[in-house]
């Protein structure tokens, strides 16, 4: 059942052929349903005909929102990582203890990928421009992880430490959750552990004082 990625509406790839016209409305909740589809089934074992099926929809309808299949899990894959950051950053924002930036940041991280099954994690990373999002916002949460410790340390709630370092540890943490190595051998679920790397940075191994 699986579909070439760049096939487009006219089966040559280019997408040329006429696209049906889509209400806004029918078009963003469309938009919904594939992103929970994708995220729940990953997408490189759907083809075009598959989605169209299982959203009770034409294949001319899908084609409104993208000309072909990379393109349109592409946009979906873009679209997911921007209203999670979106989300995140406003979790932030409201948190005044710059000590508790660091666990907000990484239980809503954990509250985002979650809802990424593991088949669409394999899918994302298989295919390069997927991969490449995946990566630009991996590092974005290094960074961000970094300029959260660094905030922390100019305020005097944090001790000094190498952020950069936390910076990327956090990130290949989060990647190992995501591709489940962090899960099995450890038996958490991805919420704990997002709970367990946000108490370890914060708090490290030693005990609190009695």
């Amino acid at each position: 059942m699986t579909g070439p990625l760049t096939t487009g509406v006219d089966g040559t790839g280019n997408g040329s052929a006429r696209r049906r016209r889509v209400d806004p409305e029918r078009r963003a909740q469309l938009l919904r349903d594939l992103e929970e589809l994708v995220l729940a089934e990953g997408f490189l074992a759907l083809s075009m005909d598959d989605l169209a099926y299982r959203l009770h929809c034409s294949k001319a309808t899908l084609y409104s929102v993208a000309g072909t299949k990379e393109h349109l899990v592409v946009a979906l894959t873009k679209e997911f990582f921007r209203q999670a950051t979106e989300q995140i950053e406003q979790a932030v924002a409201d948190v005044a203890d710059p000590r508790l930036r660091i666990p907000t940041y990484l239980s809503m991280v954990g509250r985002a990928m979650s809802r990424c099954s593991t088949r669409f994690y394999a899918d994302m990373i298989g295919l390069r421009s997927t991969a490449s999002i995946y990566r630009t916002n991996s590092a974005a949460a290094a960074r961000r992880v970094q300029e959260l410790i660094a905030d922390g340390v100019r305020e005097g709630a944090l001790r000094p430490i190498d952020g950069n370092f936390a910076g990327q540890l956090v990130a290949m943490a989060i990647e190992g959750v995501q591709s489940g190595v962090l899960l099995r051998s450890s038996g958490l679920s991805a919420g704990e552990a997002y709970a367990e790397m946000a108490d370890l940075l914060l708090h490290g191994l030693s005990a609190p004082p009695a």
